[in-house]
């Protein structure tokens, strides 16, 4: 059908078989595309996000059509983050918004075709008053999907119900490198706990991906690829790699989630491999992607990465391509669908079909997955939302006690010296709570702006009322301000601080107990997306001043609670040789202040393990688990092991693990096995306790990990009660890519190991022989 015939059909209000629900959806996406002009395609490949203002709204916010009808006659593909526009929307708000800026596209374009938006939902909608969880670090510590699950899941409706329709979350990217900022938005070093966060987050936002309930949004998994091991720990540096590590390591949770959890989207990354950038990268988007794996979604690009083929001088440079007309030709010939976050190269998209330079049949491509989620998500038939239909006070009330229980799974006890925790919540004493982060709001990087916030001080105090006193300190400043939106880092003054740290030894000196609350903030760790707005560090030490306000309280000879609040592991040498009790908290999220109290009174038990091992310094980089046997010869005058383990966390309590039983010894290729333990409470009071099982392929064809996490699973135990615990060892967990680039199970001795952390000592094996 011609352009002219089409716009005849339109204008007689004839039921076009693309507004035919009673058709499959890609006989819709079929029939649309074929009633397309260029422009109109070319228009599906990009989005608006920081032209807003220009586009379609005033200063205010406001939406202008006549600026609409100028700038986007032919419709857009998707609007990014309508959450952020005019300063914040509420929830009201934004649902209005969006059926506003829809009814555009829907009755004002020629053919009617509904935009996407799509959110930034990390650990909660990006929004304002939305409920913030703990940052994804912090999630894998629990080591419990189910939850992760339920998380994302109230997460999707809170965003669908607001009027978006795409999250660009779960970041799935394995963290090897703990200098980087955007440690804190990962599930981990591990490629296992990775993708079961990442299958149970997908899962959460998508539900069973038929979106009629309008409750769920599509998952974008982010970054393809191998973008957690930058070179020299600076983001979107060089990842250098070789396609077996690739494969089994940075590819591993990708290809798992896309087949267990069906995501409907991925997101190139800003990274270069092996010379070439992931955006203009035809086997990984192409061949491994689509081709190997099957993947029918799109790809959408990370924010400025197409212009960065070409040059971008205040982020990064590829240098692929001389101009943005050619960035453009890269990136759809490797398979990126759409332009995030502006229109910047594929306008030029128009003018390169035009000369030849690229096939429209590529273009048609490309949109026909771009408009088939837009059928399958229901824009076509049901693009509103009811902005009466949702009370969102009462979900921010229902959704606060999900947001505790997330944070108190998170809570990892790292060391407990003389038992010191829990403190007793009853004993008449004074309390002394110090730090920079004591008394200080902090959710991490991608954060909206929660209703609720509860800082530690204010938690403690909630907690005791009036059994205890409770002094206060701040002790010393990381950086003034110290926001994550902020660019400029401004470093506390030096002098000032130990006019701090001398006030915070005099307070101290007045207590019983000290509660220390230090670590991170909201600069000192995060995404460095540009040149001014820098996050990624060389020194793993506290940062600024914090060592010598520790040394100055812990020298007082007094009780020390330490509470670290961080993004990425750091590296506290001074204070686990210290007489100290620590509990690492990552960000909590809007509950830090309740939950932090809980553990130390008590009322919680901290059963979280740490999902990435914590280094002795920057200079025993890298320092993951699953290292090759010739990786950790060891160093002059140092040790070479992780200060503190992947998996490790201590507990109020105490558990015996059995030693690991196979149902059978032997198996063939194809077989799979049983192993189980029994796990006993030996202790006094509940506690959770992680039984983790490791694999190692004792003699193979090419060098493998000296052990890989294959199986976990979170319980609770009362005192003196003991529960069997049960892992499926399948040819899925004993395979590996060969001598011969194939993805098989090699015959030979496994040695199964089951305890409950990476840590040797902490593990009891048994030999599993496969034949």
């Amino acid at each position: 059908m011609s352009v002219n015939q089409s716009e005849k059909s339109v204008n007689k209000g004839q039921v076009l078989p693309y507004k035919n629900p009673s058709l499959s959806v890609d006989e819709r996406t079929k029939d649309l595309l074929n009633r397309m002009t260029l422009e109109e395609k070319v228009a599906q490949m990009l989005c608006i996000w920081g032209q807003k203002k220009t586009m379609i709204m005033d200063e205010e916010g406001n939406l202008k059509l006549e600026n609409m009808e100028i700038h986007l006659p032919n419709g857009i593909g998707q609007i990014g983050r309508i959450s952020d526009t005019a300063g914040g929307q509420g929830a009201r708000d934004m649902a209005i918004l969006s059926n506003n800026l829809q009814k555009f596209f829907v009755e004002k374009t020629r053919l009617g075709i509904p935009a996407i938006f799509h959110e930034e939902c990390l650990h909660g909608l990006a929004g304002k008053e939305a409920t913030s969880y703990p940052q994804p670090i912090g999630l894998a510590a629990t080591f419990n999907p189910e939850l992760i699950e339920e998380i994302y899941s109230t997460i999707a409706e809170d965003t669908r119900r607001r009027g978006s329709h795409q999250a660009l979350t779960p970041v799935v990217d394995v963290a090897r490198e703990p200098r980087w900022g955007r440690v804190e938005e990962t599930f981990g070093e591990d490629p296992y706990l990775v993708s079961q966060m990442g299958v149970a987050a997908v899962r959460g936002f998508q539900g069973d991906a038929t979106f009629k309930d309008k409750k769920h949004v599509i998952a974008t998994l982010k970054h393809f690829v191998a973008h957690g091991q930058p070179e020299s720990g600076t983001n979107c540096g060089p990842v250098n790699v070789s396609e077996r590590l690739l494969r089994d390591t940075f590819l591993f949770p990708f290809k798992e989630v896309i087949k267990k959890a069906n995501a409907l989207s991925v997101m190139a990354s800003y990274n270069e491999i092996d010379g070439v950038s992931s955006h203009a990268n035809k086997w990984l988007l192409r061949k491994v992607l689509r081709e190997e794996w099957g993947f029918q979604g799109f790809v959408v690009s990370d924010y400025y990465a197409v212009t960065e083929l070409n040059i971008r001088e205040e982020a990064i440079s590829h240098c692929m391509a001389k101009d943005k007309s050619e960035a453009a030709k890269l990136a759809v010939e490797a398979g990126v669908n759409i332009e995030l976050p502006d229109p910047d190269c594929y306008p030029n998209l128009v003018q390169l079909v035009q000369d030849g330079s690229v096939k429209e049949e590529l273009i048609d491509e490309l949109v026909s997955a771009l408009l088939k989620y837009k059928f399958v998500i229901g824009l076509f038939d049901d693009p509103y939302v009811n902005p009466d239909d949702y009370n969102a006070e009462e979900k921010l009330e229902k959704d606060r006690e999900l947001s505790l229980k997330s944070a108190q799974q998170v809570i990892t006890l790292l060391r407990n010296e003389n038992d010191l925790l829990p403190l007793d919540p009853n004993k008449k004493e004074t309390l002394a709570v110090i730090g920079p982060n004591a008394d200080r709001f902090l959710l991490g990087g991608y954060s909206g702006k929660p209703k609720y916030f509860k800082t530690v001080l204010e938690g403690i105090k909630d907690k005791v009322g009036n059994s205890k006193e409770v002094l206060y300190s701040e002790g010393c400043k990381l950086t003034i301000g110290g926001s994550w939106e902020e660019d400029a880092v401004v470093i506390a003054d030096p002098e000032e601080n130990k006019k701090l740290i001398s006030e915070a030894v005099e307070v101290a000196k007045k207590s019983d107990k000290i509660i220390l609350v230090i670590g991170d903030n909201e600069q000192t760790s995060r995404e460095a997306w540009n040149n001014s707005h820098m996050g990624d560090r060389a020194n793993l030490e506290l940062f600024g001043q914090q060592n010598d306000l520790v040394k100055s309280i812990v020298e007082l000879g007094k009780p020390v609670v330490v509470v670290l609040f961080s993004g990425r592991p750091i590296s506290i040498n001074y204070i686990s040789n210290a007489p100290t009790s620590v509990l690492e908290c990552w960000y909590l999220g809007q509950e830090s202040g309740t939950a932090v109290a809980q553990a130390i009174f008590g009322d919680i038990n901290p059963g979280g393990k740490l999902p990435i091992s914590i280094p002795r310094s920057g200079g025993h980089v890298p320092c993951y688990y699953n290292y090759k046997p010739s990786a950790r010869r060891g160093y002059l005058g140092e040790e070479v092991s992780a200060l503190y383990p992947f998996g490790f966390g201590l507990s109020y309590t105490s558990f015996t693990i059995s030693n690991p039983v196979l149902n059978k010894t032997t198996i063939k290729k194809d077989e799979s096995v049983i192993v189980k333990v029994n796990v006993t409470n030996t202790g006094k009071v509940a506690g959770d306790e992680v039984v983790q099982l490791y694999i190692r392929d004792v003699f193979s064809s090419v060098t493998r990990p000296v052990k890989e996490l294959k199986g976990f699973k979170r319980i609770s135990l009362k005192p003196g009660e003991t529960k069997e615990v049960e892992f499926s060892i399948t040819p899925d967990h004993l395979s590996f890519t060969n001598i011969d680039m194939e993805f098989t199970v090699e015959p030979g001795d496994f040695e199964i190991m089951v305890g409950n952390s990476s840590l040797n000592d902490n593990l009891t094996k048994t030999v599993l022989t496969v034949l």
